[in-house]
């Protein structure tokens, strides 16, 4: 009850300590407790995941867990010896992506020629994490942009009305790239962004 009442709780960090233009994530992506069906466990683990665009945004959401999760067990009459352990684990840790505006822009001028306007197109800021990240976080002069690369096949994509909110993310059960059409595009398209860099 204490590990389920943290989890719901949680529901409530991001709206309650961001400013509501700044977009933050809370996820109990796992939970456990117990191995029987009539045995009430006296331990549960957790495992979340916090995105956020800026450090100061990510500081206060973990500052928040720890203070819902001692709040909710002290709440149950958890005594002080057997308050909830919260671990951050910093090496999984993911910063924000940018997208530096020149390079950005060069390579969105440079596969629009390649694959035509109809095929490439801007998408509003994401909470998606990706290592390289943190080469800018380290040093803000490195120039960086991501895209992505569509891999439904097109009847699929057509359904969806040309909307990619309304289709399976990266990380759903339900995503189902048409392999070979994707990876063709995605080294294409990798291949170009590259050697536009390089040309110079």
């Amino acid at each position: 009850m204490v590990a389920s009442s943290i989890v719901m709780a949680l529901q409530t960090l991001v709206s309650r300590t961001l400013n509501p233009l700044d977009p933050g994530v809370v996820t109990v992506g796992s939970f456990h407790a117990g191995a029987k069906h009539n045995i009430i466990s006296d331990e549960a683990s957790m495992l979340l995941t916090v995105r956020s665009y800026t450090d100061q945004s990510r500081r206060a959401l973990l500052d928040g867990i720890k203070r819902i999760a001692r709040g909710q067990a002290l709440a149950y009459g958890i005594p002080e010896d057997r308050l909830p352990e919260v671990t951050i684990r910093e090496g999984l840790y993911t910063p924000a992506t940018i997208n530096t505006e020149k390079l950005t822009a060069s390579t969105k001028r440079l596969l629009t020629e390649r694959f035509g306007a109809d095929r490439v197109r801007d998408l509003p800021p994401a909470m998606a994490g990706e290592d390289f990240g943190r080469f800018h976080l380290a040093d803000t002069s490195i120039e960086s942009t991501i895209f992505w690369v569509g891999g439904v096949p097109q009847p699929v994509w057509q359904k969806a009305g040309g909307d990619p909110a309304k289709l399976p993310s990266l990380h759903s059960p339900f995503w189902a790239p048409d392999a070979e059409p994707t990876i063709a595009t995605a080294t294409e398209a990798m291949v170009a962004a590259a050697m536009g860099v390089l040309k110079k």
